[in-house]
């Protein structure tokens, strides 16, 4: 941004005051939701309005924040999960079906650990190595072979909690819980389960991240 299109303090308190114009309407739409649940009435907030509210509160805090920091070397304290990546919800109101979406991205930082055990596993188990790796005598041959031995074995939710046992490092995650119009047919995204993940019904969303940890570090210095 030039000099000459540096906020002004007023551009500053505008934006403040959108954000608090923003909380009372999202506040209203949720009381309204929650006033007209279990009744039939045309005047009671929806999800969607709900949503809608919510996304507003969101651009309207990323833009004071934006504005704090460049007049005020400033920013607030307040962290919004997915930020402006993303779109308005468009799914059903009420979902018949949802789907879960996890990632996990995961460093492999002592290899050795990673192999010894896959190892251990195989040592109590060797019907959880397959033929190749039985063959070869050893399941700890290959980070390869032990990754897809370990992840056999073992569920994703526990391999995040026992990681640094596996010789892993944690990186980013996210949950995302998806509106569906109906349960899929048994195998039906088999072939490609992330192929149809649409933003757009994105319910609700959770993020773990280094970043996060980074900002409120940074604060507690700034403190």
């Amino acid at each position: 941004m030039s000099d000459a299109e540096q906020p002004t303090a007023a551009d500053v308190r505008a934006a403040a005051e959108a954000v608090k114009a923003a909380i009372d309407r999202h506040l209203e739409a949720v009381e309204s939701r929650a006033e007209g649940a279990g009744k039939d009435t045309e005047n009671g907030a929806s999800d969607t309005a709900v949503y809608a509210a919510f996304d507003e509160l969101a651009a309207a805090g990323e833009a004071y924040d934006e504005l704090l920091y460049e007049t005020y070397d400033e920013v607030t304290p307040f962290e919004i999960p997915g930020g402006d990546s993303m779109p308005a919800y468009t799914g059903p109101e009420v979902p018949s079906a949802l789907s879960v979406l996890i990632r996990r991205d995961y460093s492999v930082v002592e290899p050795q650990r990673l192999l010894a055990q896959a190892q251990r596993v195989t040592d109590l188990d060797p019907d959880s190595a397959d033929e190749d790796e039985q063959a070869a005598g050893s399941a700890g041959s290959s980070v390869h072979a032990a990754l897809g031995i370990l992840f056999g074995e073992y569920e994703a939710d526990e391999i995040a909690t026992r990681h640094k046992e596996f010789g892993l490092d944690e990186g980013d995650s996210t949950l995302w819980v998806t509106a569906a119009d109906e349960p899929s047919e048994p195998g039906e995204w088999l072939s490609a389960p992330f192929e149809q993940a649409d933003p757009e019904r994105v319910i609700c969303r959770f993020d773990v991240s280094s970043v996060f940890d980074e900002t409120d570090i940074e604060l507690d210095d700034e403190e």
